[in-house]
């Protein structure tokens, strides 16, 4: 059976030019996707709560079920039968992966309201900041990429919706519900990267917070002459910034509608 799996993986290792940032392919896909995803929020955007938990099982369901094909494709054809550790699922844009399946199971309180608030203002964020800075989503095989496309579209479509179905992003407490999210995922990053570290061989840096150094662009200097801890304490500031520039017109339209 894992002899099967494994040619069944490595048969689907199409290989492709890898296209140019903001090349015909990077440009189109992002244009269209972009519409589209505007189209079907707004579509979308009035389903009762069934209708809502629909969406997002199904997104979430689609995350997980195309995460566990890239981690076998790495294992079985990448890595030759050997986990790469640096692409563990719990990046920032990992997240929904899991929270489009829990939030959604969720009685209503703090706890989903703060869930839905994170996907839709911070994996917004790291959505439109792949499409971007597009070279983490474009490699050589056309799995992983359209993989990292659809992937990196879905959040944007995820967080277009919650914000357009007045679930997220309409006031100060929504911001700082997804801050709290997001500095407590950080924590829990940090604690898989100590815990996986011996294994991983240091090759492990769940949403860049450490202890290794920053593969990010001005971070990864940072880490290299200051440190990584202090590479960190500039970096999760500067994404809640980040944050907060994606959430700030949802919340100034949400404003001047009750007004």
């Amino acid at each position: 059976m894992d002899a099967i799996l494994e040619r069944m993986i490595c048969a689907t290792a199409w290989t492709m030019t890898p296209p140019a940032a903001y090349g015909p392919f990077h440009l189109i896909f992002t244009i269209v996707g972009f519409a589209v995803s505007f189209f079907l929020a707004r579509r979308l955007r009035n389903l009762g709560d069934k209708g809502n938990r629909i969406v997002l099982l199904t997104c979430g369901l689609f995350l997980l079920v195309s995460e566990v094909y890239k981690q076998l494709f790495y294992y079985y054809f990448i890595g030759g039968r050997s986990y790469q550790w640096w692409i563990f699922p719990f990046q920032l844009c990992s997240v929904p992966m899991y929270l489009c399946i829990i939030a959604p199971l969720l009685k209503p309180g703090k706890l989903q309201k703060g869930m839905y608030n994170f996907m839709m203002i911070y994996n917004l964020l790291g959505g439109f900041m792949a499409f971007v800075e597009p070279s983490g989503i474009i490699h050589e095989y056309w799995t992983l990429t359209l993989h990292a496309f659809i992937w990196h579209m879905l959040l944007v479509f995820l967080g277009l919706y919650l914000a357009l179905s007045n679930r997220a992003g309409k006031t100060m407490a929504d911001y700082k519900a997804a801050s709290v999210t997001f500095v407590v995922l950080c924590g829990i990053a940090f604690c898989i990267n100590l815990l996986c570290w011996k294994p991983a061989n240091g090759e492990i840096n769940m949403f860049f917070v450490g202890p290794a150094k920053s593969s990010l662009i001005v971070f990864s200097w940072i880490a290299e002459n200051l440190g990584w801890y202090v590479s960190t304490a500039l970096y999760i500031p500067v994404v809640c910034l980040g944050a907060f520039l994606v959430f700030l017109p949802f919340h100034l339209l949400a404003k001047k509608k009750i007004s």
